[in-house]
């Protein structure tokens, strides 16, 4: 609903106005074939069209990004509306460079079973002396990308504009890991030891899959991409050891099953110096 009321507001004020959304790559699911920015072409019966990229989404919080996208791509052609859709990744990482100026300016680093990233609590459990814990069989891939390019990404879109009429996507991603890759990653920088366990699956996700995206649109702008191998360094390690004591570690492990309708409310924490 938010997103309609933003999408009224500028079709009746002032349709010049650029809606820069913030997507996701799990509009798409995990499709065998690669994922293109947004569209594609496709050739059916000895015809042809330009559609938009099918979408597979994975969870009902994905579903409600897909609805935002179809709204707006509509927009552009009845309203003549200007947006980019950034179907972002993964963010990973804990500091920019402007974060480290005040401790007031931390971001969020949301490690729980419900809006936690793997990766953040992969470094909890690293840093608690706890085993990663790798849901299912650890190979399910996902785009990944570093909180300082995600914040290049928007500027870079903001500052250049789509055109009237015009629905752009950008994939904002710039590598795809799979959770084996990311558990082994921390086990391998972490200064200390930690184990692997593999756990029962709460989801419902597909192993063993394909997952190629096509990114190149924002790198065309000027996006200088921030590689998992250089950024997964010990600072953000050193985030979490500075705030320890503040994590709740009954909401570390997820609880929902995704195959059940009912599930008690889960815990949801955030660690950050500005909590």
């Amino acid at each position: 609903m938010g997103n309609l009321n933003v999408m009224y507001a500028v079709a009746e004020h002032n349709r010049d106005i650029h809606i820069v959304k913030l997507g996701t790559l799990g509009e798409y699911g995990q499709p065998n074939i690669p994922i293109e920015e947004g569209w594609i072409e496709i050739e059916h019966k000895g015809r042809k069209d330009r559609m938009v990229f099918p979408k597979k989404p994975g969870s009902f919080y994905h579903c409600t990004k897909v609805h935002d996208s179809t709204n707006l791509e509509f927009g552009c052609r009845i309203w003549g509306l200007r947006v980019t859709d950034l179907n972002q990744g993964v963010v990973y990482g804990a500091e920019t460079a402007q974060t480290k100026l005040d401790p007031r300016l931390a971001t969020r680093f949301d490690y729980d079973g419900v809006f936690g990233t793997v990766l953040n609590r992969f470094v909890i459990q690293a840093v608690l002396g706890h085993p990663l814990t790798v849901h299912g069989n650890g190979t399910q891939t996902r785009g990944m990308i570093n909180i300082v390019d995600t914040v290049e990404c928007i500027r870079l879109a903001s500052e250049n504009p789509a055109a009237r009429g015009e629905f752009r996507v950008f994939n904002q991603t710039t590598q795809w890991l799979s959770m084996n890759e990311i558990a082994e990653s921390v086990q391998r920088v972490y200064p200390g030891e930690v184990t692997i366990e593999h756990t029962d699956n709460p989801r419902v996700e597909i192993y063993d899959h394909f997952y190629e995206v096509v990114h190149t649109a924002l790198e065309d702008l000027g996006l200088k991409p921030t590689l998992w191998d250089t950024a997964l360094d010990e600072h953000i390690f050193d985030v979490v050891e500075r705030y320890k004591d503040r994590v709740d570690e009954a909401a570390i492990r997820a609880t929902i099953k995704w195959t059940e309708t009912t599930n008690e409310l889960p815990k949801t924490s955030v660690l950050a110096s500005s909590l």
